[in-house]
C-alpha cells in the first residue's frame, strides 16, 4: 500500500482509459486526484464532456484543460502541484488515421510526451507511466507476443511516435534516474469507449440497421481486453517499489486470450439480440493480422488475472450504450 496521500496526474483524463481511472482512483483514499485534457475533436467531444461531467462531479478531482504540447503551462502545472505519480495516456489516438494526417501524432505524440516526462524529471516525480501499444510489435508472427520481442519495425505512424516514447523513456530512466513504466495496451474495449474502436462501431451500426465494415474480410483476432482490468492493473503498478519492478519497465496488458473478431462481432449481435448487416472489405494498410499477448511479466510484477469475459465485457459495453443513446 502506498502510505499518506499522493498527489497523481492523469493526463488524457477525458479519454477512455483516462476517465476510467480516474475515476477508479478517487475512490481510492491513498491518491489526490488531477487531470488534464485539451477536449480535441478527433472524436466526438460530448463523448468526452460527458466523461469529464461524472469527474467533476468529486469535488476531490482537480481539472485543467491544457493541451500537452503547451511545454510553459505544462511545467507551471507540475511546479503548482508537486506531483508524486503520473499517469501519461494524453495522445493522438488511431492507426489508421496516422498514414493519412501524420503531423498531429509528431506533436502531441513526441513534443507533448517529451514536455511530460520532462516535467516529471525536473519536479522529481516517483513513477512516471505512460501509454504505448500492441501495434509496436508490427506483423510480428511469433505469439504470444513478449516484452523483448522486436519491435523496431511498426506498421503505422502511430506505432512509431509509440516505440519513440519508449526509447526515450530508457534514455530519461537511464540518464535521470527517472522510473518510468511503458503500458503496451491491447484492445482496449468497455463502456465510453471510442467511437472508432469496433466495439462502438459494429454495436453503432447493428442498432441503427446499417451495414458494418469487416476489414481483412473479418479475419483478424485481436487480445480483446476489458477496461476495469486495464485500469485495476495501472492501480497496482503505480506504486514505485512494487515487486519485481526496474527503473525502467515495459509491459503488456492485455487478456492473453486473443479472439477472433467474427466471435467478436457474434457475442455482440448475441447481446443486442439482433444480427448484423456485414460488408466484407480486403487488408487495410496499418494494420496487422493478430495479436495475442504474454501476460507472464505482467502476472509476475502484479499477480494478474483478468476477470472479465468477451461475453461479460460485450454485455456491459451494450448495456452502457443503451442508457447512454436511450435505445
Amino acid at each position: 500500500m502506498i502510505k499518506n496521500k499522493k498527489n497523481i496526474l492523469v493526463t488524457g483524463c477525458a479519454g477512455f482509459i483516462g476517465f476510467h481511472l480516474s475515476l477508479a482512483l478517487l475512490k481510492n483514499k491513498n491518491f489526490k486526484v488531477y487531470g488534464i485534457d485539451n477536449l480535441n475533436n478527433y472524436y466526438d467531444q460530448k463523448l468526452k464532456k460527458d466523461r469529464l461531467k461524472i469527474l467533476k462531479k468529486d469535488k476531490r478531482f482537480n481539472f485543467y484543460k491544457i493541451d500537452i504540447e503547451d511545454e510553459k503551462r505544462i511545467f507551471s502545472n507540475f511546479k503548482n502541484n508537486k506531483y508524486h505519480y503520473v499517469v501519461h495516456l494524453a495522445a493522438q489516438a488511431g492507426v489508421r488515421h496516422s498514414i493519412t494526417t501524420p503531423k498531429p501524432y509528431l506533436q502531441t505524440n513526441i513534443l507533448g510526451f517529451f514536455n511530460v516526462i520532462n516535467a516529471s524529471r525536473i519536479f522529481k516525480v516517483a513513477h512516471f507511466l505512460y501509454a504505448s501499444t500492441s501495434s509496436v510489435y508490427g506483423d510480428s508472427k511469433n505469439f504470444p507476443l513478449r516484452e523483448n520481442f522486436e519491435t523496431s519495425k511498426p506498421n503505422s505512424f502511430y506505432a512509431a511516435t509509440k516505440k519513440s516514447n519508449e526509447i526515450i523513456a530508457y534514455s530519461y530512466s537511464h540518464i535521470y534516474n527517472l522510473k518510468t513504466t511503458g503500458l503496451r495496451f491491447f484492445t482496449v474495449y468497455g463502456p465510453y469507449g471510442r467511437p472508432d474502436m469496433a466495439l462502438f462501431k459494429f454495436t453503432k451500426g447493428i442498432t441503427e440497421n446499417k451495414k458494418i465494415e469487416l476489414f481483412n474480410n473479418g479475419r483478424h483476432i485481436r487480445d480483446f481486453t476489458y477496461i476495469d482490468d486495464v485500469v485495476d492493473s495501472i492501480i497496482k503498478l503505480i506504486n514505485p517499489k512494487i515487486k519485481n519492478s526496474n527503473n525502467f519497465e515495459i509491459l503488456n496488458i492485455g487478456s492473453g486470450n486473443p479472439q477472433r473478431l467474427m466471435v467478436f462481432l457474434k457475442a455482440i449481435e448475441k447481446s443486442l439480440n439482433k444480427k448484423s448487416k456485414k460488408v466484407f472489405k480486403k487488408f487495410q494498410m496499418g494494420d496487422v493480422y493478430k495479436t495475442h499477448a504474454s501476460v507472464a511479466k505482467l502476472d509476475k510484477t502484479i499477480k494478474y488475472r483478468p476477470k472479465f469475459t468477451i461475453m461479460r465485457g460485450i454485455d456491459e459495453f451494450v448495456d452502457w450504450y443503451k442508457r447512454y443513446f436511450k435505445k
